[in-house]
């Protein structure tokens, strides 16, 4: 899927190649302080931006970056920075119907406050992390 989203004020606009309409939902600690709650995403397989020079950029670890809009502050993606794969917030998308919940990370580090309904998959940091290791 191929589509396009942009930030609250606009500044910022994007055209999304190869889109999984799988969205997951993290709980961790840094994507809640992020974004005051779970952040829902999707990869890509290729993003370009209109409007570069308003994408704040914040090293969240030593492997990844965070990308938000410089003037309305709008969470546009988080990057890993080895591969520059991006994965976007599905609330900067300018339709949101394709997505479906593809799953959960981080499940261990939810609060009490809020779950997620549906039959999907769920994982904990450690077998989140555990899932990206590359055999060999």
């Amino acid at each position: 899927m191929d589509t396009t989203g942009r930030c609250l004020c606009g500044r910022v606009s994007f055209t999304a190649r190869e889109v999984d309409p799988h969205a997951h939902a993290c709980h961790c600690n840094i994507c809640r302080r992020w974004a005051g709650g779970p952040v829902f995403a999707a990869a890509v397989g290729r993003v370009t931006f209109e409007g570069a020079e308003h994408i704040g950029r914040y090293d969240s670890s030593e492997w990844a970056e965070r990308g938000f809009c410089t003037r309305c502050g709008s969470n546009l993606f988080y990057r890993l920075k080895d591969n520059d794969h991006h994965i976007l917030c599905v609330g900067a998308f300018d339709d949101p119907a394709p997505f479906t919940l593809g799953g959960e990370i981080y499940v261990d580090e939810k609060p009490a406050l809020y779950d997620l309904a549906g039959d999907h998959p769920r994982q904990t940091g450690a077998e989140f992390m555990a899932s990206l290791e590359q055999p060999g």
